[in-house]
Formats: structure tokens, C-alpha cells, sequence
């Protein structure tokens, strides 16, 4: 076999690419000179993780988004999402008119309390209980239940 066409397995470790290299392959596929196939051939590099490691650290490309397009994979799929977005859109919505309307009718029913105080000369609202705590465990008053016996 002719020496110029054989190639020699070489086995590399990531030390053996400089930063500076890394920088370089990174920057070629985030223009599009490169695919990561090309990269690979190109430069020897026989991982395709690796590349990917390299975009994922080196790299300025926001992929979450190219990741997410990859994953729908029917118009169907597209159109399901948008009808949920559009779903979640009317409900939020839907919540919000409600809330509003609930506190409108929290203020409304505080007007009429205060009121009906003044006009009654009676305190209406109930007050509370912070100077007594159930948790102590102790019990102090009439049994619960009568001795059977």
C-alpha cells in the first residue's frame, strides 16, 4: 500500500489541543465555513462530543433554541404548541379578570362591614386570637369526653 494514501490511527487526548485551536475550530463552525462533520475531518478530531463540549463552553451561539427546533418534528406538533400557548394565553387572562373582580368584591364587602359597625354601634369583625396557642399541649377546662365506667 502507498505510504501518501494510508492514514495512522492517532489516538488524542484534549491536552493536546491548545486553547487557542479550540478558540479557532469553534469560531469556524459558529460562522458556518464548517460544518462539525467538515471540523472533524479537517482537524483530525475524532469525537464528535468533543466539538460539541467545545461549542458548548467556547461558543457564543445560543443552541437551546436550534435544539428546540430540531425536537418538533411535524407541522402538527407546531400547531399543537401554538394552540396550547394561545390556551395558557386566555387562561391567564381569564385569571387575572377574576382576581380583579375578587378584589373588588373584598373591598365592596369591607366598605359594607365598615357600615353596618358604624350604624350598629357593634363590632362586626372578629378579633383575633394571638395571645392563645394550641400547641402547648397543655389542657385547661372541662374534659373532653366523660370517664366511662
Amino acid at each position: 500500500m502507498d505510504k501518501a494514501l494510508e492514514v495512522k490511527y492517532v489516538k488524542r487526548t484534549q491536552q493536546d489541543y491548545s486553547y487557542a485551536f479550540k478558540l479557532q475550530v469553534v469560531e469556524e463552525i459558529e460562522r458556518g465555513e464548517l460544518s462539525q462533520g467538515q471540523a472533524k475531518k479537517k482537524y483530525g478530531i475524532q469525537a464528535g462530543s468533543t466539538l460539541h463540549e467545545w461549542l458548548r463552553k467556547f461558543g457564543s451561539f445560543d443552541r437551546t433554541y436550534e435544539l428546540n427546533l430540531k425536537k418538533m418534528k411535524s407541522p402538527e406538533q407546531k400547531m399543537l404548541n401554538l394552540n396550547i400557548r394561545s390556551w395558557l394565553e386566555n387562561k391567564d387572562k381569564s385569571l387575572e379578570s377574576h382576581l380583579e373582580q375578587t378584589d373588588k368584591e373584598s373591598i365592596f364587602f369591607d366598605m359594607m362591614i365598615d357600615m353596618a359597625k358604624e350604624e350598629f354601634k357593634t363590632p362586626i369583625r372578629k378579633k383575633s386570637l394571638s395571645g392563645q396557642s394550641t400547641s402547648s399541649g397543655q389542657h385547661t377546662g372541662k374534659p373532653l369526653a366523660a370517664p366511662v365506667g
